[in-house]
């Protein structure tokens, strides 16, 4: 998307958008000429909250209703109005995101949109670049999500990981193939039975003043999940390459941290595997060590996400931060459960909950809260090791998959982990279908409100 999409009011020449709250239409809509208000029954628009309409009145206008706080009231205007400039009657607010966002496009694979870009002035010319600012880093999770699993593997998210660090001046590692066997073997054990091209790795980004407060962004990188040798149908299989979304979540979040330059020591790991089949894949009952020394019986080698970031948050919980945030595509049931638009969220810190709650309802990218349920580590409980990674039966299993992860992060550390789907299954205004980012908003939101620029 470029960042010409918003620009700052110099009073050029510009058609006229109308952004109006619910309870004022009626009186706006009387003081309109017939004409206007014929072609807007034409389209039996109605004023309510969420919609909008366009219409001809001298020149091309449109109507948004704008509900309170919503992102997304401009979104359907940015898709529908004709290329050209654009000015607000009124305060744009956070529908300035929708705007951009609904000009989004998907283009690797199709010829590119060439309808020209609709700009919109705005007199909040300050908040121009924080708003661009997310809607790129919304935009590189669609990217990355979308792009199929032949043409993002763990070298390409190395490769876009090394693009952030270049930009931000951050310092890159990355532990890859065998060598990750005896430091993060249950990353290694997941991702062995890609071909060599595809071999797993651990991607480390390293940002900011080590004075600062030490935080850590975990993200699962499956690339592609079969499934393993305890293969999914053809059909579980079918949008798997949206299994690396947690990483593509991660990476988003550590971009907007590095831009706004926030006062924190950033430490950014995405473990990524192909989940392959050969020979060498490894198998049910396994028994596998952890970089922790907690060994795990394997029960299902499509439960190989938990698998990964244990090695990952054992890793980022060494460099004692204060903060550990995880995004991962982990559990089908956290769909079952809240459905595609509303991820879980896993906390064991009060404070931090409440926070990621209140931003998410703040900023229209809400999360639920689900329990660490202590009473449900029985059913990790394993014959021959210190835990299984799935319990049989099914029950509870975004919850028992949390508590999975809470074993490898220390006691004294606030976490929280978010169970998002990474993936719009039918298209809103500003949310076309595909490949989405659910929470990264509210996080953003967290972080700067606890790190705040001196």
């Amino acid at each position: 998307m470029p960042d010409t999409l918003l620009q700052p009011d110099r009073g050029q020449a510009a058609r006229t958008v109308d952004l109006i709250a619910p309870d004022a239409y009626d009186a706006w809509l009387g003081g309109q000429p017939q004409r206007v208000r014929t072609a807007l029954a034409a389209q039996r628009f109605t004023g309510k909250a969420g919609s909008a309409a366009v219409f001809v009145d001298e020149d091309v206008h449109g109507i948004a209703i704008a509900g309170p706080a919503d992102p997304w009231s401009l979104a359907k205007l940015a898709e529908t109005l004709p290329a050209g400039t654009y000015r607000v009657a009124g305060e744009i607010g956070p529908a300035a995101l929708g705007w951009v966002l609904g000009q989004y496009r998907f283009d690797r694979y199709r010829r590119p949109d060439d309808t020209g870009p609709r700009i919109l002035l705005t007199r909040d010319a300050a908040g121009i670049e924080e708003v661009l600012r997310v809607a790129a880093a919304t935009a590189l999770v669609r990217d990355l999500v979308n792009t199929g699993a032949g043409d993002l593997g763990p070298a390409e998210l190395e490769m876009a990981a090394e693009k952030l660090a270049r930009e931000h001046h951050a310092a890159l590692t990355v532990t890859r193939g065998d060598t990750l066997a005896a430091d993060y073997p249950m990353i290694h054990a997941v991702g062995q039975a890609a071909v060599k091209e595809r071999h797993p790795r651990l991607i480390e980004l390293e940002w900011g003043d080590p004075a600062h407060p030490r935080i850590a962004l975990v993200g699962k990188g499956v690339v592609f999940d079969t499934g393993g040798l305890d293969i999914k149908p053809s059909a579980g299989m079918r949008l798997m390459k949206k299994d690396m979304g947690g990483a593509a979540h991660a990476l988003a979040l550590a971009s907007l941290v590095m831009a706004a330059r926030l006062p924190v020591r950033l430490h950014l790991l995405i473990p990524a595997v192909e989940n392959a089949i050969a020979g060498n894949a490894f198998r049910p009952g396994d028994v596998l060590r952890s970089r922790a020394g907690l060994t795990v019986e394997n029960t299902n080698t499509d439960a190989e996400g938990r698998l990964i970031l244990g090695d990952a948050l054992t890793k980022a919980g060494e460099g004692k931060p204060e903060l550990i945030l995880d995004f991962a595509t982990l559990t089908g049931a956290a769909r079952v459960a809240l459905g595609p638009d509303l991820p879980p969220l896993f906390a064991d810190d009060e404070d931090l909950a409440r926070d990621i709650l209140a931003a998410g309802d703040a900023l229209s990218d809400p999360l639920w809260r689900m329990p660490l349920w202590s009473a449900y580590d029985d059913m990790l409980k394993s014959d021959i090791a210190d835990m299984v990674n799935a319990p049989d039966g099914g029950f509870a299993g975004a919850v028992t998959a949390a508590l999975f992860l809470r074993r490898f992060v220390p006691q004294d550390v606030a976490w929280a982990h978010m169970d998002v789907f990474a993936w719009r299954p039918s298209a809103k205004p500003g949310r076309p279908k595909g490949g989405e980012a659910y929470a990264l908003r509210a996080c953003y939101a967290v972080l700067k409100a606890r790190y705040p620029r001196g």
